[in-house]
């Protein structure tokens, strides 16, 4: 009967051309559109992951700048600041300095007037003694005064002078 070992070849023959067959369909239809489908999956996700990678660059990029950013306007905010600083303390110092300025020119203003008065008044004060000097004298000339008359006549010149002032 049949040896084991005995081999129909014309089955096998058909075996391997049928499974020859089976993979050029398999291949065609079957192996062809996945793998198709897999290299464009593989692809789809090979492109997430770069554009993740890229949002991610540009995410930190940005991320960078602003913080720059905020750096620079904090310190433009401080800059601002102390020049304002400066500016009102050189304003009030400026202000000081012109109130120390008109006070001293009032004061000065007031003793030129003062002196003014005074002179005015010391010029009245020697017109009056300059003419009780000369009413004086008109009445001494007038009388020959014993000491009695003339100690009055000097306090009734003292109270006229009194009088008048």
């Amino acid at each position: 009967m049949f040896d084991i070992y005995e081999i129909e070849w014309v089955n096998a023959i058909y075996q391997i051309a049928a499974f020859l067959v089976l993979l050029m369909l398999l291949k065609k239809f079957a192996f062809g559109p996945i793998m198709d489908m897999m290299e464009k999956r593989e692809q789809h996700v090979a492109d997430q992951i770069a554009s993740a990678e890229k949002n991610r660059a540009d995410a930190e990029k940005y991320l960078a700048e602003q913080r720059e950013a905020i750096q620079a306007a904090r310190q433009e905010a401080k800059d601002i600041v102390e020049n304002s600083k400066k500016m009102s303390d050189q304003q009030a110092n400026d202000i000081v300095q012109g109130a120390k300025k008109e006070a001293e020119r009032l004061k000065q203003t007031a003793l030129a007037e003062i002196n003014t008065e005074k002179e005015q008044a010391i010029s009245a004060l020697r017109e009056q003694v300059s003419t009780l000097s000369v009413l004086v004298a008109t009445k001494v000339i007038e009388k020959e005064l014993d000491e009695k008359e003339q100690e009055k006549l000097i306090q009734d010149t003292l109270r006229e002078v009194g009088e008048d002032l």
